[in-house]
Protein backbone atom coordinates (compact mmCIF):
# COMPACT_ATOMS: atom_id res chain seq x y z
CA UNK A 1 0.00 0.00 0.00
CA UNK A 2 1.48 3.15 -0.72
CA UNK A 3 -0.22 5.67 1.39
CA UNK A 4 1.16 6.07 4.82
CA UNK A 5 -0.48 6.14 7.76
CA UNK A 6 -1.08 10.16 8.31
CA UNK A 7 -2.14 10.77 11.99
CA UNK A 8 0.23 11.24 15.00
CA UNK A 9 -2.26 10.59 17.01
CA UNK A 10 -2.59 13.39 19.80
CA UNK A 11 -3.59 16.02 17.25
CA UNK A 12 -0.41 17.45 16.21
CA UNK A 13 0.90 17.94 12.82
CA UNK A 14 0.37 15.43 9.83
CA UNK A 15 1.75 14.67 6.23
CA UNK A 16 -0.90 16.59 4.59
CA UNK A 17 0.23 20.60 3.59
CA UNK A 18 -0.99 23.54 2.25
CA UNK A 19 -0.49 23.70 -1.88
CA UNK A 20 -2.54 26.06 -3.27
CA UNK A 21 -5.96 28.33 -2.86
CA UNK A 22 -7.53 29.71 -6.10
CA UNK A 23 -10.16 32.35 -5.98
CA UNK A 24 -10.13 35.75 -3.83
CA UNK A 25 -9.76 36.03 0.13
CA UNK A 26 -11.89 38.65 0.53
CA UNK A 27 -14.65 38.90 2.78
CA UNK A 28 -16.93 40.00 0.41
CA UNK A 29 -18.39 37.17 -1.29
CA UNK A 30 -21.37 37.12 -3.70
CA UNK A 31 -23.96 34.19 -3.97
CA UNK A 32 -22.55 33.65 -7.82
CA UNK A 33 -19.08 33.26 -6.72
CA UNK A 34 -19.90 30.17 -4.31
CA UNK A 35 -18.15 27.16 -5.35
CA UNK A 36 -21.14 23.97 -6.05
CA UNK A 37 -19.14 21.21 -7.31
CA UNK A 38 -15.17 20.08 -7.92
CA UNK A 39 -14.21 17.09 -10.47
CA UNK A 40 -10.63 16.06 -11.16
CA UNK A 41 -10.43 14.25 -14.65
CA UNK A 42 -9.53 10.52 -15.58
CA UNK A 43 -6.18 11.81 -15.73
CA UNK A 44 -5.94 14.54 -12.94
CA UNK A 45 -4.05 16.78 -15.52
CA UNK A 46 -7.68 18.67 -15.18
CA UNK A 47 -9.75 19.74 -12.38
CA UNK A 48 -13.20 21.85 -12.99
CA UNK A 49 -15.10 23.76 -10.54
CA UNK A 50 -18.58 25.06 -11.15
CA UNK A 51 -20.46 27.87 -9.22
CA UNK A 52 -24.13 29.21 -8.48
CA UNK A 53 -23.47 31.95 -11.05
CA UNK A 54 -23.36 28.91 -13.56
CA UNK A 55 -19.63 29.82 -14.52
CA UNK A 56 -17.00 26.41 -14.96
CA UNK A 57 -13.43 27.31 -14.70
CA UNK A 58 -11.02 24.82 -15.88
CA UNK A 59 -7.45 24.13 -13.96
CA UNK A 60 -4.75 22.33 -15.58
CA UNK A 61 -1.86 20.75 -13.87
CA UNK A 62 1.24 22.85 -14.25
CA UNK A 63 3.82 21.05 -15.99
CA UNK A 64 7.13 21.83 -13.92
CA UNK A 65 5.28 21.04 -10.72
CA UNK A 66 5.35 16.91 -11.35
CA UNK A 67 8.75 17.24 -12.87
CA UNK A 68 9.93 18.11 -8.60
CA UNK A 69 10.80 16.07 -6.40
CA UNK A 70 8.93 15.38 -4.53
CA UNK A 71 5.78 16.01 -7.14
CA UNK A 72 3.91 19.24 -6.36
CA UNK A 73 0.07 19.15 -7.23
CA UNK A 74 -0.25 22.83 -8.33
CA UNK A 75 -2.68 23.71 -10.83
CA UNK A 76 -3.30 27.29 -13.19
CA UNK A 77 -6.35 28.26 -14.75
CA UNK A 78 -6.81 26.70 -18.26
CA UNK A 79 -10.32 27.80 -19.38
CA UNK A 80 -13.29 29.73 -18.29
CA UNK A 81 -16.87 29.98 -19.76
CA UNK A 82 -20.29 30.29 -18.78
CA UNK A 83 -22.19 26.99 -18.69
CA UNK A 84 -25.19 28.29 -18.05
CA UNK A 85 -27.82 31.43 -17.59
CA UNK A 86 -30.83 31.86 -15.20
CA UNK A 87 -33.92 31.15 -17.00
CA UNK A 88 -37.57 31.09 -16.59
CA UNK A 89 -40.25 28.33 -16.83
CA UNK A 90 -43.38 29.93 -17.74
CA UNK A 91 -45.73 27.04 -17.61
CA UNK A 92 -45.07 26.37 -13.86
CA UNK A 93 -44.01 30.35 -13.27
CA UNK A 94 -40.50 29.19 -11.62
CA UNK A 95 -37.00 30.63 -11.77
CA UNK A 96 -34.33 27.85 -13.21
CA UNK A 97 -31.27 28.90 -11.41
CA UNK A 98 -28.21 28.64 -13.10
CA UNK A 99 -26.05 26.81 -10.46
CA UNK A 100 -23.79 23.75 -11.89
CA UNK A 101 -25.04 20.79 -9.63
CA UNK A 102 -22.59 18.55 -11.20
CA UNK A 103 -19.72 18.22 -13.53
CA UNK A 104 -18.58 14.94 -15.01
CA UNK A 105 -15.33 14.36 -17.03
CA UNK A 106 -16.13 11.76 -20.21
CA UNK A 107 -12.66 9.81 -20.64
CA UNK A 108 -10.15 11.57 -23.87
CA UNK A 109 -10.07 9.80 -26.91
CA UNK A 110 -8.26 12.77 -28.97
CA UNK A 111 -6.79 16.24 -28.37
CA UNK A 112 -9.96 17.68 -27.30
CA UNK A 113 -11.55 17.17 -23.64
CA UNK A 114 -15.85 17.00 -22.70
CA UNK A 115 -17.37 17.26 -19.99
CA UNK A 116 -20.90 17.44 -19.08
CA UNK A 117 -22.37 19.66 -16.61
CA UNK A 118 -25.92 19.99 -15.53
CA UNK A 119 -28.27 22.73 -13.68
CA UNK A 120 -31.77 22.14 -12.32
CA UNK A 121 -33.03 21.00 -15.76
CA UNK A 122 -30.65 21.29 -18.53
CA UNK A 123 -27.45 18.59 -19.35
CA UNK A 124 -25.01 20.12 -21.74
CA UNK A 125 -21.90 18.62 -23.44
CA UNK A 126 -18.86 20.65 -23.54
CA UNK A 127 -15.75 20.50 -26.11
CA UNK A 128 -12.78 21.87 -24.77
CA UNK A 129 -10.09 22.26 -27.12
CA UNK A 130 -6.61 24.36 -27.77
CA UNK A 131 -5.96 26.40 -30.99
CA UNK A 132 -2.17 27.43 -31.21
CA UNK A 133 -2.27 27.91 -35.23
CA UNK A 134 -4.06 30.35 -37.94
CA UNK A 135 -4.62 29.96 -41.58
CA UNK A 136 -3.82 32.92 -43.97
CA UNK A 137 -3.87 33.79 -47.07
CA UNK A 138 -7.55 32.95 -47.94
CA UNK A 139 -8.65 33.33 -51.49
CA UNK A 140 -11.70 35.13 -51.11
CA UNK A 141 -11.73 36.93 -47.99
CA UNK A 142 -9.23 39.39 -45.98
CA UNK A 143 -7.10 38.70 -42.85
CA UNK A 144 -9.65 40.35 -40.70
CA UNK A 145 -12.71 37.78 -42.39
CA UNK A 146 -13.98 40.79 -44.57
CA UNK A 147 -15.05 39.31 -48.04
CA UNK A 148 -12.47 40.36 -51.09
CA UNK A 149 -13.48 41.74 -53.88
CA UNK A 150 -14.56 39.14 -56.99
CA UNK A 151 -12.83 41.33 -59.45
CA UNK A 152 -9.37 42.24 -57.39
CA UNK A 153 -8.66 38.54 -57.33
CA UNK A 154 -5.99 38.31 -60.07
CA UNK A 155 -4.22 35.04 -59.06
CA UNK A 156 -4.89 31.76 -56.89
CA UNK A 157 -3.18 31.67 -53.12
CA UNK A 158 -2.30 28.23 -51.16
CA UNK A 159 -3.32 28.92 -47.95
CA UNK A 160 -0.66 28.49 -44.87
CA UNK A 161 -0.40 27.60 -41.44
CA UNK A 162 1.13 29.85 -39.27
CA UNK A 163 1.82 29.83 -35.37
CA UNK A 164 -0.54 32.07 -32.91
CA UNK A 165 -1.24 32.43 -29.09
CA UNK A 166 -2.63 29.74 -27.60
CA UNK A 167 -6.43 29.68 -27.58
CA UNK A 168 -8.67 27.25 -25.35
CA UNK A 169 -12.07 27.60 -26.43
CA UNK A 170 -15.05 25.52 -24.96
CA UNK A 171 -18.28 25.36 -27.19
CA UNK A 172 -21.53 23.18 -26.07
CA UNK A 173 -21.91 20.15 -28.67
CA UNK A 174 -25.23 19.11 -26.86
CA UNK A 175 -27.65 20.63 -24.70
CA UNK A 176 -29.93 17.59 -23.04
CA UNK A 177 -33.05 19.18 -21.52
CA UNK A 178 -37.24 18.99 -20.82
CA UNK A 179 -36.85 15.58 -19.28
CA UNK A 180 -37.10 16.51 -15.84
CA UNK A 181 -39.80 17.66 -13.36
CA UNK A 182 -38.13 17.81 -10.66
CA UNK A 183 -34.34 18.99 -9.72
CA UNK A 184 -31.34 17.12 -11.27
CA UNK A 185 -29.46 16.21 -8.51
CA UNK A 186 -27.12 13.81 -10.00
CA UNK A 187 -25.01 12.68 -13.49
CA UNK A 188 -22.99 9.99 -14.33
CA UNK A 189 -21.21 8.27 -17.05
CA UNK A 190 -21.63 4.68 -18.53
CA UNK A 191 -18.13 2.38 -18.40
CA UNK A 192 -19.25 2.65 -22.21
CA UNK A 193 -18.58 6.47 -22.87
CA UNK A 194 -21.88 6.57 -24.98
CA UNK A 195 -25.10 6.42 -22.57
CA UNK A 196 -25.03 8.54 -18.84
CA UNK A 197 -28.09 9.00 -16.59
CA UNK A 198 -29.12 11.60 -15.07
CA UNK A 199 -31.50 11.89 -11.60
CA UNK A 200 -33.56 14.16 -9.81
CA UNK A 201 -36.08 13.37 -6.99
CA UNK A 202 -38.46 10.72 -8.14
CA UNK A 203 -36.94 9.67 -11.47
CA UNK A 204 -33.67 8.17 -13.35
CA UNK A 205 -33.03 9.03 -17.02
CA UNK A 206 -30.80 7.03 -19.37
CA UNK A 207 -29.22 9.48 -22.29
CA UNK A 208 -27.48 8.19 -24.87
CA UNK A 209 -24.75 11.22 -25.73
CA UNK A 210 -25.82 11.68 -29.24
CA UNK A 211 -29.50 11.60 -29.05
CA UNK A 212 -30.25 14.43 -27.48
CA UNK A 213 -34.44 14.86 -28.13
CA UNK A 214 -35.18 11.37 -25.95
CA UNK A 215 -34.36 9.79 -22.98
CA UNK A 216 -35.30 6.11 -21.27
CA UNK A 217 -36.68 6.63 -18.32
CA UNK A 218 -35.34 3.20 -16.15
CA UNK A 219 -36.69 4.48 -12.66
CA UNK A 220 -39.76 5.82 -11.49
CA UNK A 221 -40.51 5.86 -8.07
CA UNK A 222 -43.27 8.67 -8.42
CA UNK A 223 -46.56 7.30 -6.50
CA UNK A 224 -49.93 7.50 -8.48
CA UNK A 225 -50.98 9.87 -5.13
CA UNK A 226 -48.40 12.40 -4.24
CA UNK A 227 -49.67 12.30 -0.68
CA UNK A 228 -48.54 9.13 -0.61
CA UNK A 229 -44.74 9.90 -1.36
CA UNK A 230 -42.27 8.41 1.47
CA UNK A 231 -39.10 8.92 -0.48
CA UNK A 232 -37.23 10.97 -2.52
CA UNK A 233 -33.86 9.92 -4.90
CA UNK A 234 -30.81 11.63 -3.48
CA UNK A 235 -28.17 10.59 -5.62
CA UNK A 236 -26.91 7.93 -8.16
CA UNK A 237 -24.11 6.52 -9.93
CA UNK A 238 -23.44 4.27 -12.79
CA UNK A 239 -21.03 1.14 -11.55
CA UNK A 240 -17.08 1.82 -12.90
CA UNK A 241 -17.27 -1.44 -14.84
CA UNK A 242 -20.01 -2.94 -15.37
CA UNK A 243 -21.95 -1.07 -17.85
CA UNK A 244 -25.36 -2.74 -16.70
CA UNK A 245 -25.19 -1.58 -13.22
CA UNK A 246 -26.39 1.14 -11.19
CA UNK A 247 -26.69 2.45 -7.69
CA UNK A 248 -29.05 4.67 -6.02
CA UNK A 249 -29.92 6.31 -2.77
CA UNK A 250 -32.95 7.70 -1.09
CA UNK A 251 -33.74 10.51 2.16
CA UNK A 252 -34.85 7.29 3.68
CA UNK A 253 -31.24 6.09 3.94
CA UNK A 254 -31.30 2.58 1.81
CA UNK A 255 -28.99 2.23 -1.10
CA UNK A 256 -30.63 0.16 -4.47
CA UNK A 257 -28.25 -1.73 -6.35
CA UNK A 258 -30.07 -1.96 -10.40
CA UNK A 259 -29.34 -4.43 -12.94
CA UNK A 260 -30.46 -3.10 -16.34
CA UNK A 261 -30.67 -6.72 -17.87
CA UNK A 262 -33.35 -7.74 -16.18
CA UNK A 263 -35.97 -5.36 -16.89
CA UNK A 264 -36.15 -2.11 -18.83
CA UNK A 265 -37.72 -0.28 -16.41
CA UNK A 266 -35.36 -1.04 -13.33
CA UNK A 267 -38.28 -0.45 -10.38
CA UNK A 268 -36.83 -4.01 -8.51
CA UNK A 269 -33.38 -3.74 -7.43
CA UNK A 270 -31.09 -6.25 -7.51
CA UNK A 271 -29.84 -5.43 -4.08
CA UNK A 272 -31.20 -3.45 -0.87
CA UNK A 273 -28.27 -2.20 0.88
CA UNK A 274 -30.05 -0.67 4.40
CA UNK A 275 -28.79 -0.63 7.80
CA UNK A 276 -31.31 -1.90 10.33
CA UNK A 277 -32.23 1.09 13.13
CA UNK A 278 -31.11 1.35 16.70
CA UNK A 279 -34.83 1.80 18.33
CA UNK A 280 -33.38 3.04 21.45
CA UNK A 281 -31.10 5.79 19.46
CA UNK A 282 -34.60 6.70 17.53
CA UNK A 283 -35.68 10.29 18.17
CA UNK A 284 -37.40 13.11 15.97
CA UNK A 285 -33.92 13.53 13.68
CA UNK A 286 -33.40 10.21 12.88
CA UNK A 287 -35.03 10.17 9.36
CA UNK A 288 -33.74 13.65 8.83
CA UNK A 289 -29.97 12.58 9.54
CA UNK A 290 -30.41 8.95 8.04
CA UNK A 291 -30.67 10.53 4.72
CA UNK A 292 -27.89 9.81 2.03
CA UNK A 293 -26.47 13.05 0.67
CA UNK A 294 -24.26 11.22 -1.70
CA UNK A 295 -23.19 7.68 -2.97
CA UNK A 296 -19.71 6.71 -4.53
CA UNK A 297 -18.68 3.51 -5.68
CA UNK A 298 -14.81 2.63 -5.32
CA UNK A 299 -12.61 2.28 -8.31
CA UNK A 300 -12.43 -1.50 -8.33
CA UNK A 301 -16.42 -1.54 -8.59
CA UNK A 302 -16.33 -3.84 -5.26
CA UNK A 303 -16.97 -1.18 -2.48
CA UNK A 304 -19.80 1.35 -2.22
CA UNK A 305 -19.57 4.50 0.85
CA UNK A 306 -22.57 6.57 1.36
CA UNK A 307 -22.52 9.50 3.35
CA UNK A 308 -25.05 10.85 5.83
CA UNK A 309 -25.56 13.47 8.10
CA UNK A 310 -23.03 12.43 10.56
CA UNK A 311 -20.65 9.45 9.15
CA UNK A 312 -19.80 7.59 6.49
CA UNK A 313 -20.53 3.65 5.91
CA UNK A 314 -18.39 1.86 3.60
CA UNK A 315 -20.67 -1.68 2.00
CA UNK A 316 -19.58 -4.29 0.60
CA UNK A 317 -21.76 -5.18 -2.43
CA UNK A 318 -21.80 -8.90 -2.16
CA UNK A 319 -23.46 -8.28 1.58
CA UNK A 320 -26.63 -5.89 1.99
CA UNK A 321 -26.99 -6.52 5.83
CA UNK A 322 -24.93 -3.86 7.05
CA UNK A 323 -21.91 -2.05 6.13
CA UNK A 324 -18.28 -3.38 6.49
CA UNK A 325 -16.85 -0.19 7.66
CA UNK A 326 -18.42 2.78 9.90
CA UNK A 327 -16.95 6.11 9.74
CA UNK A 328 -18.49 9.29 12.04
CA UNK A 329 -17.59 12.61 10.76
CA UNK A 330 -18.93 15.02 13.72
CA UNK A 331 -20.52 12.72 15.79
CA UNK A 332 -19.76 15.44 18.42
CA UNK A 333 -23.01 17.49 16.72
CA UNK A 334 -25.61 15.14 17.42
CA UNK A 335 -26.41 16.90 21.02
CA UNK A 336 -26.56 20.07 18.35
CA UNK A 337 -29.75 18.36 15.68
CA UNK A 338 -31.99 20.60 17.47
CA UNK A 339 -29.99 24.32 16.75
CA UNK A 340 -29.02 22.17 13.43
CA UNK A 341 -33.24 21.85 12.30
CA UNK A 342 -33.74 25.67 13.58
CA UNK A 343 -30.96 26.74 10.84
CA UNK A 344 -31.82 24.26 8.75
CA UNK A 345 -27.89 23.21 8.30
CA UNK A 346 -29.52 19.51 9.04
CA UNK A 347 -30.21 19.79 5.79
CA UNK A 348 -27.09 20.16 4.04
CA UNK A 349 -25.90 17.57 1.23
CA UNK A 350 -22.48 16.55 2.04
CA UNK A 351 -20.24 14.66 -0.72
CA UNK A 352 -17.56 12.21 -0.13
CA UNK A 353 -15.09 10.78 -2.52
CA UNK A 354 -12.48 7.87 -2.62
CA UNK A 355 -8.72 8.12 -2.87
CA UNK A 356 -7.74 6.37 -6.62
CA UNK A 357 -6.28 3.14 -4.87
CA UNK A 358 -9.92 3.17 -2.42
CA UNK A 359 -7.46 3.08 0.75
CA UNK A 360 -8.54 6.14 1.75
CA UNK A 361 -11.94 8.21 2.27
CA UNK A 362 -12.55 12.12 2.28
CA UNK A 363 -15.63 14.18 3.47
CA UNK A 364 -16.39 17.33 4.49
CA UNK A 365 -17.77 19.21 8.16
CA UNK A 366 -18.62 22.66 9.34
CA UNK A 367 -16.10 25.56 10.19
CA UNK A 368 -13.94 24.90 7.14
CA UNK A 369 -13.39 21.32 8.46
CA UNK A 370 -13.14 18.45 6.11
CA UNK A 371 -11.68 14.73 7.08
CA UNK A 372 -9.82 12.44 5.33
CA UNK A 373 -10.02 8.29 6.51
CA UNK A 374 -7.56 5.71 6.44
CA UNK A 375 -9.33 2.38 5.82
CA UNK A 376 -7.96 -0.46 8.05
CA UNK A 377 -8.84 -4.11 8.16
CA UNK A 378 -11.74 -4.78 9.75
CA UNK A 379 -12.51 -1.19 9.88
CA UNK A 380 -10.00 -0.50 12.31
CA UNK A 381 -8.97 3.41 11.98
CA UNK A 382 -4.93 4.50 11.81
CA UNK A 383 -5.28 7.90 10.14
CA UNK A 384 -8.87 9.41 11.05
CA UNK A 385 -8.03 12.79 10.33
CA UNK A 386 -10.05 16.71 10.69
CA UNK A 387 -7.90 19.11 8.61
CA UNK A 388 -9.03 23.17 8.14
CA UNK A 389 -9.16 24.54 4.60
CA UNK A 390 -8.11 28.05 6.01
CA UNK A 391 -6.18 31.19 4.90
CA UNK A 392 -4.10 30.02 8.24
CA UNK A 393 -3.06 27.42 5.75
CA UNK A 394 -2.45 28.98 3.16
CA UNK A 395 -0.22 31.26 5.13
CA UNK A 396 1.54 28.37 5.48
CA UNK A 397 2.76 26.72 2.07
CA UNK A 398 4.50 23.38 1.96
CA UNK A 399 4.31 23.55 5.69
CA UNK A 400 2.58 20.64 7.62
CA UNK A 401 -1.03 20.82 8.74
CA UNK A 402 -2.05 20.50 12.26
CA UNK A 403 -4.66 18.01 12.77
CA UNK A 404 -7.70 20.00 14.71
CA UNK A 405 -9.70 18.11 17.49
CA UNK A 406 -13.38 19.40 18.35
CA UNK A 407 -14.62 19.12 22.06
CA UNK A 408 -17.94 18.04 22.27
CA UNK A 409 -18.18 18.67 26.24
CA UNK A 410 -17.12 21.59 28.34
CA UNK A 411 -13.88 20.97 29.05
CA UNK A 412 -11.25 20.78 26.24
CA UNK A 413 -7.62 20.32 26.02
CA UNK A 414 -5.34 22.04 24.33
CA UNK A 415 -5.26 23.04 20.68
CA UNK A 416 -9.10 22.04 20.74
CA UNK A 417 -12.10 23.70 19.50
CA UNK A 418 -15.34 23.91 21.37
CA UNK A 419 -18.21 22.62 19.45
CA UNK A 420 -19.91 25.83 20.56
CA UNK A 421 -17.59 28.01 18.94
CA UNK A 422 -18.08 26.08 15.20
CA UNK A 423 -18.65 28.53 12.37
CA UNK A 424 -21.94 26.28 10.67
CA UNK A 425 -21.62 29.08 7.83
CA UNK A 426 -18.11 27.85 6.42
CA UNK A 427 -19.26 24.56 5.17
CA UNK A 428 -17.26 22.04 3.29
CA UNK A 429 -19.86 20.18 1.28
CA UNK A 430 -17.52 19.75 -2.18
CA UNK A 431 -14.32 17.40 -2.54
CA UNK A 432 -12.46 15.50 -4.72
CA UNK A 433 -9.71 13.03 -4.79
CA UNK A 434 -6.46 13.17 -7.81
CA UNK A 435 -7.48 9.58 -9.71
CA UNK A 436 -3.75 8.62 -9.29
CA UNK A 437 -1.79 10.98 -6.52
CA UNK A 438 -2.64 11.99 -3.07
CA UNK A 439 -3.53 15.61 -4.05
CA UNK A 440 -6.84 16.68 -3.00
CA UNK A 441 -9.25 19.53 -4.03
CA UNK A 442 -11.72 21.10 -1.12
CA UNK A 443 -13.90 24.25 -2.05
CA UNK A 444 -14.78 26.09 0.83
CA UNK A 445 -17.33 28.75 -0.28
CA UNK A 446 -15.75 30.76 -3.39
CA UNK A 447 -12.08 29.34 -2.75
CA UNK A 448 -10.49 26.02 -4.01
CA UNK A 449 -8.13 24.92 -1.69
CA UNK A 450 -5.66 22.32 -2.99
CA UNK A 451 -3.56 20.20 -0.75
CA UNK A 452 -1.06 16.85 -0.96
CA UNK A 453 0.40 14.91 1.13
CA UNK A 454 4.00 14.60 0.74
CA UNK A 455 4.64 10.92 0.72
Amino acid sequence: MFYRSNSDGNGGETTWCFSQVKGTLEDDVTEADLISCVEFNHDGELLATGDKGGRVVIFQRDPASKQCVPKKGEYNVYSTFQSHEPEFDYLKSLEIEEKINKIRWLKRKNQAHFLLSTNDKTIKLWKVSERDKRVTGYNTREEGGRPRDPARITQLRVPTVKPADLMVEASPRRIFANAHTYHINSISLNSDQETYLSADDLRINLWHLEITDQSFNIVDIKPANMEELTEVITAAEFHPTECNLFVYSSSKGTIRLCDMRAAALCDRHAKLFEEPEDPHARSFFSEIISSISDVKLSNSGRYMMSRDYLGLKVWDLRMETKPVETYPVHEYLRSKLCSLYENDCIFDKFECCWSGDDQRLMTGSYNGFFRVFERGCGGARRGDLTLEASREAAARPRLPLRARRVAASAKRKKDEISVDCLDFNKKILHTAWHPHESIIAVAATNNLFIFQDKF
